[in-house]
């Protein structure tokens, strides 16, 4: 399991991000259904990237998916300083594209994630945005790793369900782990979207528009969270600069054997 080839990459301090917008994204997944392929997609931000800067293993799961998309605003932006046409792809904004969209392309849906309750919530509420929409299964996974007889349980439910989609909603790395588990007993593609579960349920609000556009987002979220979350904006975002900016300096070679008049 490789990125498609229909997809440009990008390097991000070794984690291969997709040149992809919200529409690219979301036709992706809709020709995904008309194969047998299991597939998984990771929704990247920094936070992430800097997860998978430290786990050998988390990283190579990202070289196996068939989409990584550029969540955060920094990472479009690198994107974007490298010649690709990429925007910003986040978790919540392309949940809901495909889920509004799916009434017309026919796709069956499968929400695993969230606490007790918010599955059901989720789909109540999007069935009620999309009549038509087929949310074919639900399900609410323990705060624990899934046992091996559990994982079974949960795939085989999957595959009855006829599930193309499975947007899954638990935390990183977490749900990177499981998609891999998941996948290679399943024929669908499946999606891992963090937070959008309680962000389309209203359990958590989103930032205003202005500050998603302008990479703002993350003093939104700090500013609601701050005791979860003061690490990944205070600590590992500045050091995510730091390595960025130490990665480019290295790649622009030594400025003083640039300036040093030829023999």
């Amino acid at each position: 399991m490789t990125q498609d080839r229909d997809f440009e990459t990008y390097d991000v301090l070794g984690v291969p991000m997709s040149a992809t917008t919200l529409d690219s994204a979301s036709t992706a997944i809709v020709r995904w259904a008309g194969d047998d392929k299991a597939r998984f997609v990771f929704i990247r931000d920094v936070h992430g990237i800097m997860q998978a800067k430290g786990d050998e293993e988390l990283m190579r799961l990202h070289e196996k998916a068939s989409m990584v998309t550029p969540d955060g605003m920094p990472l479009v932006w690198l994107g974007q300083s490298a010649g690709q046409r990429v925007s910003r792809t986040c978790g919540p904004d392309l949940m809901e594209k495909v889920l509004l969209e799916s009434p017309r392309t026919g796709l069956k849906h499968y929400f695993y994630g969230g606490k007790p309750g918010v599955a059901e919530k989720l789909k109540t509420g999007f069935v009620a945005r999309a009549p038509g929409l087929e949310v074919v299964g639900v399900d609410t996974p323990p705060f624990r790793a899934l046992t091996p007889s559990e994982l079974e349980n949960v795939a085989a439910d999957i595959n009855r369900s006829g599930a193309d989609v499975v947007w899954i909603g638990v935390s990183t790395p977490k749900q990177e782990y499981l998609m891999d588990k998941l996948a290679p007993h399943l024929s669908a593609t499946l999606v891992g979207v963090g937070a959008a579960f309680d962000f389309h349920t209203g359990a958590v609000s989103r930032a205003p528009i202005w500050m998603q556009r302008t990479g703002l987002e993350w003093l939104w979220r700090l500013s609601s969270e701050p005791r979860r979350l003061w690490r990944r904006y205070l600590v590992l975002a500045p050091k995510f600069v730091l390595l960025i900016a130490l990665e480019k300096f290295k790649n622009s070679g030594d400025p003083l054997q640039k300036n040093k008049p030829s023999a």
